[in-house]
C-alpha cells in the first residue's frame, strides 16, 4: 500500500483560518454574553480552545468552553469497533439558552455533527448551535453545513484529510493522504 500526501494548510494558514473563524463568530453574534464553545473529541477540542483564546483576546472576557465525546451517539459506532474508545464529555456550564459554537476539524458526511447535536441536547436546550470547522471536504450524507469554515476542498474517494496539531506531538498542518 503506497501513501502519498500533500499539505493543503500550513501552520501559518491554520493560524489565519482560526483567526478568521473567531472574528466571523464575533461579527455574527454581536455579543459574547451567552456564547460558549464546545469541541468534539479529539482535534475539535484543541481547535475550539484556540478559537476561544482568540475571542477572549479580542473581547477581554472569559468564554466558557467544553469538550464532547460523541462515540456512543454515532449511528455507526458498532461498525467502527467492537470496543469503542469513549472519552470524557466535559460541559461545565449550563447549555440552556446559550449560543453554542460547536467545533470540529473536518466536516465530511455530517454524521459526526448530527451525533454531536444529539449529545448536546442531553445537556439542555441551547438557544442555537453554530458549527465551525477547519476543513469542509464536501461529500455530505446529511443536510448539515458549517457556519464558519477555514477551508473548503474536494477530496477524492481514495483520499482522506488528516489534521495534525502540536497538541498531539506533531506540527500544525492539514494534509490530504492518498491511499491506494
Amino acid at each position: 500500500m503506497s501513501h502519498e500526501s500533500r499539505i493543503i494548510l500550513t501552520a501559518q494558514d491554520m493560524g489565519f483560518a482560526l483567526k478568521r473563524i473567531a472574528l466571523q463568530i464575533l461579527e455574527h453574534n454581536h455579543s459574547v454574553a451567552d456564547l460558549a464553545i464546545v469541541g468534539i473529541h479529539t482535534c475539535g477540542v484543541d481547535l475550539a480552545e484556540r478559537i476561544r483564546m482568540i475571542i477572549q483576546q479580542e473581547e477581554g472576557v472569559e468564554i466558557p468552553s467544553g469538550s464532547l465525546d460523541i462515540t456512543l451517539y454515532r449511528d455507526d459506532w458498532s461498525l467502527i469497533s467492537q470496543n469503542p474508545v469513549v472519552r470524557t464529555t466535559d460541559i461545565p456550564f449550563a447549555v440552556e439558552g446559550r449560543r453554542l459554537i460547536l467545533v470540529d476539524d473536518v466536516l465530511f458526511t455530517g454524521r459526526t455533527i448530527r451525533a454531536a447535536m444529539e449529545a448536546l441536547m442531553d445537556y439542555g436546550r441551547p438557544h442555537s448551535i453554530q458549527l465551525a470547522v477547519l476543513v469542509d471536504r464536501s461529500g455530505r450524507e446529511l443536510p448539515i453545513q458549517a457556519d464558519y469554515t477555514g477551508m473548503q476542498t474536494t477530496v477524492l474517494p481514495h483520499e482522506r484529510i488528516q489534521v495534525l496539531l502540536t497538541e498531539h506531538g506533531g506540527h500544525d498542518q492539514v494534509v490530504i493522504q492518498r491511499t491506494s
